[in-house]
């Protein structure tokens, strides 16, 4: 059901199909047949996730995304069955900055506001500090730069101080740490900013004598 679908579809949909590892194939297939939860604990045994997984059906989706015309009902039903498949795996597996700007700005476009907070709780729950200041750094949308960084907040900050010593991510380490101090009044975080002033007023100093 699923080639004849894909056959379908616009030539570039064809071509990212047939460019997918057999064992990605076989993996939408079988969560597009499930009955309960697209990703089951059997599908993840069966199924290795890995980094090639996710750039694979990243592509795909953006191929399902964008393509333009079916020929029937019935086929861009199924298209969308399969690009929704894609994104609830993605959803529940990737921990990439970029999946999760495609997937939220996903949401945003479809206006699902809920699937966006759940998009938010896997940000908290699985995603790396630097890989969350990635999405601030890479994303266009305020909306999830503003996720990004709230997450950032609520982060410790021996997870945050890391990113102090990136030059990509000084400011967006120094930003959360700052949301952290006021707005959810750490004492930590306020100490490190103090530190932070004194030795920039240090350096400043020790350039101008």
């Amino acid at each position: 059901m699923v080639d004849m679908t894909i056959k379908d579809l616009d030539a570039r949909v064809v071509r990212v199909w047939e460019g997918l590892r057999p064992t990605t194939q076989k993996m939408l297939v079988g969560a597009l047949e499930s009955t309960g939860n697209l990703l089951t604990a059997t599908t993840s045994q069966k199924f290795e996730y890995d980094a090639h997984s996710d750039w694979e059906l990243s592509r795909l989706l953006t191929a399902l995304d964008e393509q333009s015309r079916a020929k029937s009902d019935a086929v861009k039903t199924e298209a969308r069955q399969l690009a929704d498949t894609c994104a609830s795996i993605l959803e529940s597996q990737s921990a990439s900055a970029e999946v999760f700007i495609q997937l939220a700005a996903r949401a945003i476009k479809q206006h699902d506001y809920n699937r966006l907070e759940k998009l938010a709780d896997h940000l908290l729950e699985r995603y790396s500090a630097g890989e969350i200041a990635e999405i601030v750094r890479q994303t266009e949308y305020p909306q999830i730069r503003a996720i990004a960084y709230e997450t950032l907040a609520l982060l410790s900050v021996s997870s945050l101080l890391p990113l102090l010593d990136d030059p990509l991510y000084e400011d967006i380490a120094t930003s959360a740490l700052e949301q952290k101090a006021f707005e959810y009044e750490s004492e930590e975080a306020r100490d490190i900013l103090e530190q932070l002033d004194a030795e920039e007023g240090y350096e400043r100093i020790k350039a101008e004598g």
